[in-house]
């Protein structure tokens, strides 16, 4: 059983450099200590500072003007879809509560994950 993921919960990409706080905005009607609880629609949107995938575009073009050298460059995350699986069983405003385990994947390739929920006493399926 998953941990309900919360508003700064902290989050990371497997090709960026940096912890992110997830901003949960889409149900702040529900809370989990005291913050408002995520849904798998509150897609990171904040840079985790710089991208190391050769897939992002700003990342190929500043490696090949470095002549093949990988040259990291700002992250602009793009995340096309919600986080997989979400909780099966608890709804929130008609949208499946975020958990600890589900992944949001980047269309740079990068894999976004929860790394600490504030909320470690609240568990969902």
């Amino acid at each position: 059983m998953g941990m309900l993921v919360v508003n700064t919960a902290l989050t990371m990409c497997s090709f960026g450099a940096a912890p992110v706080p997830l901003m949960a905005t889409n149900a702040l009607t529900v809370l989990g200590l005291n913050q408002p609880a995520a849904t798998i629609m509150d897609l990171p949107k904040v840079p985790y500072g710089v991208c190391i995938s050769m897939a992002n575009p700003a990342v190929a073009s500043a490696t090949s003007a470095a002549m093949g050298v990988l040259t990291p460059m700002p992250c602009t995350p793009l995340v096309p879809a919600p986080w997989v699986p979400g909780s099966p069983t608890v709804l929130i405003g008609g949208m499946p509560a975020l958990n600890d385990s589900s992944k949001a994947m980047c269309s740079y390739g990068g894999v976004i994950s929860i790394t600490m929920t504030p909320a470690v006493t609240v568990q969902v399926p």
